[in-house]
């Protein structure tokens, strides 16, 4: 062995171990950060937390079932308008990349992506609430839709890029239009990436707090109406956090810990759906 190849495996040695505590080191302060808020949420929680609504001030006990509702209420509702209009976004941005839009709709979509989630709030705000001076779940899940919608884009973009040409040359030999080649091959076989994506913007969009604040507001009784205030588990928890009383501070523990679990599951529920569909695609 010449002092070259030493020096090669002495370095690509140097650097694997580099990689290692730099995993190491990014690791840390998530592991930090999930162990410390189970380990103050996990006592917390009850069946009652999951079933009654807040109790009033001074009263210990109660829970967030309405603040978890009204979460999935309008995140839901965000993601009934900004899945569809994000997908066909992003395939518009892949199959006409020499329009005159097309350059407009991805700084817009990179643009938004960028901007602070309490501006996309205000922005609601003076658009959905101001004119009918009322606070709704409908106007907090517009602003998590809009939340959304650039992440859905910009990921469904990428990935259609990603899809061989060949499948896109095949489907045009065999007759097909470029609709029907877009919706019958390119889509399925980008569709694992492109869930795993939607499901992450999902999870990204459950915990923001600042929106909502602007939007829904809070609602400590059942409120299923999207026309009226509506609580979310991450206004409640804010709520809870700031207060003095030390029954509020456990439950807001626990509220963030649920907040955690959502997170993690839908993380678990992208890998889980992208392998169930990788395997379809290679079993098809």
């Amino acid at each position: 062995m010449n002092l070259r190849d030493t020096r090669r495996r002495a370095l690509s040695t140097v650097m694997y171990g580099l990689s290692i505590l730099s995993v190491v080191a990014a690791l840390i302060p998530v592991a930090m950060i999930l162990f410390f808020v189970v380990g103050k949420g996990i006592g917390a929680l009850s069946l009652d937390f999951f079933l009654h609504t807040p109790k009033p001030v001074g009263e210990v006990g109660g829970g967030m079932a309405n603040a978890i509702l009204g979460s999935l209420l309008m995140v839901g509702l965000g993601a009934l308008f900004a899945i569809p209009i994000g997908i066909i976004s992003g395939i518009f941005l892949t199959e006409y990349p020499d329009s005159r839009l097309t350059p407009i709709v991805r700084f817009a979509a990179d643009t938004l992506n960028g901007v602070p989630s309490i501006v996309i709030g205000v922005f609601v705000y003076t658009l959905l609430v101001l004119p009918v001076k009322q606070f709704s779940g409908f106007a907090g899940g517009v602003a998590l839709g809009v939340m959304m919608l650039p992440l859905i884009t910009r990921t469904t973009e990428e990935l259609l890029r990603l899809v061989p040409t060949a499948l896109r040359e095949g489907a045009y030999a065999l007759g097909a239009t470029r609709p029907r080649a877009v919706f019958t091959v390119v889509l399925p076989a980008a569709l694992p990436g492109i869930l795993t994506g939607v499901i992450l913007a999902l999870a990204r969009t459950a915990g923001e707090t600042a929106p909502l604040l602007f939007t829904a507001l809070n609602n400590q009784f059942w409120s299923t109406s999207l026309n009226q205030p509506m609580a979310s588990l991450t206004v409640q928890v804010y709520t809870y956090a700031i207060s003095p009383y030390d029954d509020w501070h456990r439950q807001a523990w626990a509220g963030a810990l649920v907040l955690v679990m959502i997170v993690f599951l839908c993380s678990l529920a992208a890998r889980l759906a992208t392998r169930r569909l990788e395997r379809m695609s290679v079993g098809r």
